[in-house]
Parts: structure tokens; sequence; C-alpha cells
């Protein structure tokens, strides 16, 4: 059989981070430069056929060239101009949210079918670090049965062979290819390339394809380039060969009924450090996305509710400016120093808009409940942008809150209420707290009062000194000498959780690059902090708090534990002041159980994984189910956080990674200059929330998503006045009835006033569920499979019928 009987489809492509080494602004310079290039040789080259994706780009150059967009619409309707990908940018494919990585593809592809009538079938993130196994049905539902990846590696993760079904857990599946070698290429002579990528072609699958051109900081393939592939291309001594496009390399293999195997699993791991590099850039990320989806939320029940407009373009905007950093480079903690300043611009510019908006929504919906006049009364609204019923601590600035003050519900019932310390230290002010029980995706009115007729409780405070903390279900102690908690008890349950020191800050060498290339486990121990402090400073009938301050080096830690009276969690708040260079930090909990699992969240979905002390990429919640070892039952511990995405768990040690400070942009095997000066990443303070959960059975049945949802989109309240309006003290706008499915969206449609409601499918159980939406008489009932996401639109006029639709509204 001679080499002619094999082909490699070539992809002319010129891979371009908008940042890395560089900012934005010179990212979009290099675009201009290289769809410039492309369209040249596209002139010079009768079959050149160029490929491009990330619809970002295509924005910048409409906005500041217009001429040449005009001459890439016509490349694209010629078939030569190739667009894949399909999202607003190539992101990291671990750190986004489920529903960030549903927004790039709604964006992207909407953009690619207005500008250019087309939409791209292959999806496309060449670069990204690893990609998370619920991927294969967000790319199905988005218009995607394709997709092209190279990281991570055949050093990082053995496939059965360079194509295959990449399956996710609800039966999607997309024909995956990944990448020979690598997807940039030199700017002259290819022979070394081709012939390397040629030792691949393998019966059956003797079709591959060879992607070339100069790319990272862009310029696309040259015309040295595309010369030597003409000349190969007529030698014997080469396999077949043709300037080619993913469409079309997909479209012919498909068609042979090839035996490709499937793969049921994430893809990792690649650079396992950039889960936890740039803590900043992380925490933003996170808010960001937080912040924009309840905004909608509420924007979209106001708009229905009271007439409120619904900002559809600032959101636009607002979800652009979060995709865009998303981008893998950004969101990874790999550029330079002076990318951030921008990236934080950016989130800050999208957070400004939800903020704005939310308010804007909430304050409609308040302003149009029927509040009756009372001396001396002050209401406070509470909205729970969750579609089940909350219970959780909520914490308001207040004014002045006098002896005989009381709070009461709507139904005028005692609330316990204790003052903590506001965050003014002038002016009379106080801030509040109490535990609301909310109803789901609505709102509870509260009244602070001086009411004599208020029946109150007394109520004690929670049991604590500085030592120890406990309530009805949980007995917390630490060790005064360390301030590691020494023992979580469980006393309904007669179970002690720890087996060892937990909530222990450990330090870790780490001198790898930025990426931590070739890196997979952080376990070289060089310390740990040390309490100088351990006080319980806040004691009350709501919580009780216990405050550790630790130190290590010229680093300063303070973790507050909260134990509340009627909640089953530990809520921990961290302020950390890191100063260290070359080091990681990590919070580890010895959990006391056997015959375990092991289980991540992923964006929407979760993964079972090996205790094998490999760092992993998670979202907002990791667990260890298994077994006590007295009784014998099932028992288990979730951790969940508000800014971190980095974990790792070695045989019964879970951790939580908080920081890592390598310099920024190093990259291996480059060797720092032992006398030189350099920037390293997380140094000074930062600060975000942990919640140590319990519990009896295993994750699924403890509620453990929920909880950590409500952790990172809190309840939000609205002081408000007495007023007359049509809307009742408390009520509820939309729910779901069953744990299991999570209501993750509810927006306003992209084309018209219809409403989108999506959901998803937790615990990988087939399930029936209904939504209701009780103000417009609305039930969706709706079948889920494991782990399946479902998108329904909800017509304004209550004559049409409720439609499930795709990802992208269509």
């Amino acid at each position: 059989m001679t080499m002619k009987n094999k082909k490699l489809h070539l992809i002319g492509n010129a891979h371009l981070d908008p940042v890395w080494l560089w900012q934005w602004q010179e990212g979009f310079q290099e675009i201009k430069a290289t769809f410039r290039s492309a369209l040249d040789r596209m002139k010079d080259y009768d079959d050149f056929i160029f490929t491009s994706s990330s619809a970002a780009t295509y924005e910048w150059v409409e906005n500041n060239d217009p001429k040449m967009f005009e001459e890439i619409r016509q490349r694209v309707a010629e078939g030569r101009w190739v667009i894949v990908g399909g999202w607003w940018i190539q992101p990291d494919c671990n750190i986004p949210s489920g529903e960030s990585f549903v927004r790039q593809g709604l964006y992207g592809q909407r953009y690619f079918k207005e500008k250019f009538g087309v939409t791209a079938k292959v999806g496309y993130n060449v670069d990204s670090f690893g990609h998370f196994g619920m991927m294969p049905q967000i790319l199905k539902k988005s218009g995607m049965d394709y997709y092209v990846m190279m990281r991570p590696m055949p050093n990082e993760k053995g496939l059965p062979g360079r194509l295959f079904y990449w399956e996710s857990d609800d039966g999607s599946r997309v024909l995956t290819f990944r990448i020979l070698f690598e997807y940039c290429t030199w700017p002259k002579e290819l022979d070394k390339h081709v012939r390397r990528c040629a030792t691949e072609l393998k019966e059956p699958f003797d079709e591959l394809m060879c992607f070339y051109g100069v790319g990272n900081h862009g310029g696309g393939p040259t015309k040295e380039n595309i010369e030597s592939l003409k000349r190969m291309a007529a030698d014997p001594d080469f396999p077949a060969m043709e300037f080619s496009s993913p469409n079309q390399f997909f479209a012919e293999v498909e068609k042979k009924g090839l035996p490709f195997p499937v793969v049921h699993d994430d893809l990792q791991h690649h650079a396992s450090g950039c889960y936890a590099a740039h803590s900043g850039v992380k925490m933003w990320n996170r808010k960001a996305e937080n912040k924009i989806v309840a905004a909608e939320k509420f924007s979209a029940i106001a708009d229905w509710l009271t007439g409120q407009p619904y900002p559809r373009d600032d959101y636009t905007r607002a979800w652009k400016a979060i995709l865009f950093n998303q981008f893998h480079d950004i969101l990874a903690g790999t550029s330079i120093e002076p990318a951030y300043e921008d990236a934080r611009n950016q989130y800050g510019e999208a957070m400004s808009i939800a903020d704005r908006h939310m308010n804007y929504a909430l304050q409609s919906i308040s302003w149009s409940i029927r509040i009756e006049h009372e001396d001396g009364m002050k209401p406070i609204v509470v909205f729970n942008p969750h579609a089940w019923t909350v219970k959780a601590n909520v914490e308001v600035e207040f004014g002045p809150f006098k002896e005989e003050h009381v709070l009461v519900d709507e139904e005028g019932r005692f609330v316990p209420v204790q003052r903590v310390q506001s965050l003014a230290t002038a002016g009379g002010r106080n801030r509040l707290s109490f535990v609301a029980e909310l109803p789901p995706m609505g709102y509870r009115t509260y009244r602070v009062t001086a009411n004599p007729s208020v029946r109150k409780a007394d109520v004690p405070a929670v049991k604590g000194n500085d030592y120890s903390l406990e309530n009805d279900r949980f007995r917390l102690e630490f060790d005064p000498k360390t301030g590691y908690i020494q023992s979580l008890f469980d006393k309904a349950h007669g179970v002690e959780l720890f087996r060892g020191d937990a909530a222990k800050p450990v330090v870790i060498d780490d001198r790898s690059d930025t990426w931590s290339h070739n890196v997979f486990h952080f376990n070289n121990v060089s310390g740990a902090f040390v309490a100088r402090s351990v006080k319980l400073v806040e004691s009350g009938p709501v919580k009780s708090v216990v405050r550790v301050v630790s130190e290590y080096g010229s680093s300063k830690l303070v973790q507050e534990f909260a134990v509340y009276r009627e909640l089953d969690y530990i809520d921990v708040k961290v302020t950390l002041d890191w100063r260290e260079h070359f080091k990681m930090l990590k919070l580890i909990f010895p959990v006391n159980l056997i015959f375990t699992r092991q289980s991540y969240e992923i964006p929407y979905g979760y993964i079972e994984r090996e205790h094998n002390g490999e760092e992993e990429p998670g979202q907002t919640w990791i667990d260890f189910s298994g077994v006590t070892r007295e009784g014998g039952f099932v028992y288990g511990l979730s951790l969940a956080n508000d800014a971190k995405y980095s974990y790792s768990i070695l045989n019964k040690e879970m951790a939580i990674t908080v920081t890592r400070s390598p310099i920024y942009a190093h990259h291996d095997p480059l060797v720092p200059d032992p006398d030189g000066h350099y920037s390293f990443i997380d140094q000074g303070i930062q600060t975000f929330h942990y919640r140590i959960i319990p519990h009896l059975g295993n994750w699924e049945q403890a509620g453990t998503v929920k909880l950590a949802a409500e952790l990172n989109q809190r309840p939000v309240s609205i002081i408000e006045t007495y007023h007359d309006g049509p809307l009742p003290q408390k009520d509820s706008f939309l729910s779901v009835d069953k744990d299991n499915v999570i209501v993750s969206a509810v927006k306003k449609a992209e084309d018209n006033d219809d409403l989108i409601v999506r959901a998803y499918e937790t615990t990988k159980t087939a399930t029936e569920a209904t939504i209701e939406l009780p103000k417009w008489n609305r039930t969706i009932t709706a079948k889920f499979g494991p782990c399946e996401i479902k998108t329904f639109r909800v017509p304004k006029d209550a004559s049409l019928p409720v439609v499930e639709t795709n990802l992208l509204e269509w």
C-alpha cells in the first residue's frame, strides 16, 4: 500500500491568544494583522482554506475595520474561510460555570449566524488546559456535533485513539479529534511536521488532520508553509494531502462507518497549577457569574411582574466581558501582571451592570409590596434567588436598633436576631444577623419593631467559649495551641468526623512554573500556620463565632468559624495576607470514614475521582462520603466555597488549595535568575468563605448542591418603608418539585419577550420534575435524564404553550 492511500487534511489556522504575554490591545492589533494575512493567502492560492474560531475576535474586526470584515464575510460565503468553535472565545474548560459554557455558545453561535449566516459545527478549544466531562452535552445542544482539542496530550492522558466519541453523563456524544503534536508550526518549510503527523496514520483510521500555521501570537499560514505543502503533496513518499477544514474532515470520516471508541470521562490533566493560580481572577469570575445570573432571574421576573424593563443589551455586554476573561490564559492565571488589571476592570464592569439592574428589579418588586404603616417600624424585604425554600443566615446593615426593638416576620411572629459588628464605625449603624426561611425564587418581609404586643421568646446564645462551639447537632472544638479543629462531633448520630487536625493551613514548597507543567501532586510540606490567637468573638441566639488568627513566615491567616443555632453546617470566613514566594497553601481535612467515594462538582454535573492526591479542578463543592467506623452507616463531608477551584484528596485527607505563588507568566524550562527581581502572584490580602457540611447519608441526599449554591448566590435584602401595593408580604415566583433538579437560569429570551428557564439534573438520576410559575399559571413537567440540561421557552402570551428549546434558544 502506498502512502497515497492515506490522507492528511491540512488545516490552515492561526491560534492567537488575544491575551497572554501581552495585553488585549496588542492581541487586538495582531488579530487584524493575522486576518489580513489569511485573506491575502486566499488571493495567492485558490485552494487555500483558513479555519478560525472565537466570535469576540470577529467583533473586534467588525468594529475597527468594517472593510476587512466584509472581505471575511465573502470568504465565509465561498466556504474558504471556515468558522469553527461557536464560542465567544476559547476559554479555560474547567473553571467557568456550566451556565457560562452555555453562554459561550449562545452569544458565539448567534453572532456567527447573524453576521455570516452560518453556525459552527465543530467545537474547537485547541489550547485549553483540560476539558470537563459534561462538555459533549453542551456542545451538542449548541449545534456542534464534533470537537477538536489537544491538551491533555498523550503523556498526560491515555486515550484509545486520535478519534473517539466523547460521551457525557446524559448520553450526548461528539466525535472528537486530539490534534497531532501541535496546533501551530514555524513559518518555513513543514517537512518534519508532516512526516511526524504521517506516522499516526494507521488502518482503519487512515485520514487525520494536520494543523499548520504560525500561532500563539498569531500569524497564520505563510507562503513558505503553503509552497512546502504543495511540494510534499506531489511527492510519492508523503501521504495524500489536501487543504481542508475540520468540517470537511469530520464529514468524510463519519461516512466511513469506522469503529470509533467511546470515552466517558473528563479529559485531564494539563497544567494542574492553573486551577489555583491567581486567586483574584478566580474570585472575580465566580462573583461575576453569580451576580449576573441572579440579576437576570429577578430582572426577568420584574419585567413580567411590574413592567421594570429587562436590560437585554446591558446583560449582553456584561456577559461578553465575563466570557472574554474566561479565555484560557486569563482565567488560568498564566498571563502577565498588567493583563489582570484589564481583567479586573472588565469583570468590574460586568458586576456593576449586574448590581445596578438587580437593584432596579428588586426595588421595583419591593416597592409593590403592601406594607401597612406602624409607628417606629422598619421593613426588611429579603429575596431568595433560588427555586427552592432557603433557610440561611442573613446579615444586613441597619440604622438604630435599640433594646426594645425586635424582629418579626410577615405574620408578626418573633424571629431571633443579634447585633454583630457593623461595617461602619460611626453614625449609630448596626449590623443585624438572623436566620430567614425564604420561599422559592421569591421574597419575605421582616419588620424591626418596638411593638409591645409581640410575644418575645427567650432564646439562649449558641454555646461557646474560646475553644469550642456547640449547637443541638454539632460540637466543634479547637486546639488552643495550634488553632486547628481538634474535634467535630455529630451529637445526633454519634460520629467523630475527623481523625486528626482539621482546617489545618499547610504550606507546601512549590517551585513549579505558573502552569505547574508536569506536576500532578503538591505534597512537599514545608510547614503550617500556627495560631497566635483563638478567641470567641461573637455570641448570640443566632450564631457564635470563634476567630483563629494564625501566622507563617511573613503571612497571616484569619479563620472565623460560625456555628448557628438553626443551621446544620459551619461557615468559615477566611482572610489571608499572603507574603510567600514559590509556596502553596492548602486547608486540610482528614476524614474519619471507610469505604469512601470522592465527588467533585464540574460544570453542570459532577464526577467521581480516585483519592490519589492529584490536584483536581472542581467548581463550588467537593464531597467525601463513606461508612462510619462505628455503626457502619453511610455518612460524609461536603466542603463548599465561594472563590476556589483547586482541590486534592489523598487517601482520606480532603484539601482546598487556597493559593499558590509562582512568578507571573513563568514558563518551564526557563529558570528564574536567582538575583533577578520578579513579581509573584497572589501577594497581599484576599478573602473568601467556605462551608463545612457534615451529612448523614451521601451528598445527593444531603442537598450539597443546593447548600453550595446558597453560599454562592446569597439572599439579598432591601430596607423598605410602608406603602400600598398589589403584592403580598411573602411570595414565590418559581419552584421545582424535585430536590435533584436545579433551575440554574431564568432570563428574557434573546429575540422576544418570552421567558427562558433552564434546569438540570444533579445526581445522575432519571427524574420527572415539575416547574411551577404560579403568578402566571404556568406549569412545566419534563423528564430529565441523568445530568441532563433542559431549556424551556415560556411565551408571555398565556394562550401559547411552553416549548422545550436548545441552548441557543432555537
